[in-house]
């Protein structure tokens, strides 16, 4: 009987190899995930100590360099995110069918004094915007937006010229043979299909009534101021 309970050497020295063997891998898998829950601690607060990602907004600005007097369509625009202090004043967020009043370089963002219309004259409240046609469109292509000139009037019957207004401001300068979309002259309004170029100046008020029928009486023309 005793005989039957005892354990012969091999068969014990078998058993405690595999017993430390056992403890050996639990002793690894133990370190294994003691080091995944140190990593994911780590990440963890990583995350909790990275500071929020900075507020941004929506801008719509030139997607290639566009000349003045480009009707804007969705293929010549493009958005970016910016931060809120970066915003322009006068942002226009959707300018698509609005007309240029000067060239923009890619990138710069769409404001209302860049358009043509009303808010032309944001920047210089004493002036009004009073749109011209140039007979000589080549003598216009020389003008810049910013320019001032003085604008001459020349009566076709007796030759006489006057100055029709002393300081004016090229406000913008629509693409040849386009008429300026504006509140008083929307898209697909009629017009004279006169030849010469459209200038959009600015003139104080009192002037307004001299230039306008100036430019519907006499032949324009300008000299740049001093």
């Amino acid at each position: 009987m005793l005989r039957s309970l005892r354990t012969s050497p091999g068969s014990l020295g078998a058993t405690l190899s595999w017993l430390r063997r056992l403890r050996r891998r639990l002793l690894a898998h133990r370190r294994l995930g003691a080091a995944i829950l140190a990593v994911a601690a780590v990440a963890l607060t990583v995350h909790a100590v990275r500071p929020p990602a900075p507020a941004s907004v929506a801008l719509t600005v030139a997607g290639r360099d566009l000349p003045a007097g480009t009707v804007l369509a969705a293929g010549d625009l493009a958005r970016v995110r910016v931060p809120p202090g970066a915003v322009p004043a006068g942002f226009v967020e959707r300018p698509t069918g609005r007309v240029l009043a000067a060239a923009l370089r890619r990138g710069e963002p769409i404001t209302d004094a860049r358009l043509v219309g009303p808010d032309l004259t944001a920047g210089h409240p004493e002036l009004v915007a009073v749109p011209v046609r140039l007979p000589d469109a080549a003598m216009a292509s020389l003008l810049r937006v910013g320019d001032r000139v003085e604008l001459l009037a020349t009566d076709p019957q007796d030759g006489g010229t006057t100055v029709a207004a002393p300081d004016a401001l090229v406000l913008a300068l629509p693409a040849a043979g386009e008429t300026p979309v504006t509140p008083q002259n929307p898209p697909n309004a009629v017009t004279s299909g006169s030849g010469g170029r459209l200038v959009v100046i600015g003139v104080t008020e009192n002037l307004v009534t001299r230039v306008a029928g100036a430019a519907v009486r006499d032949f324009l023309t300008y000299a740049y101021g001093h």
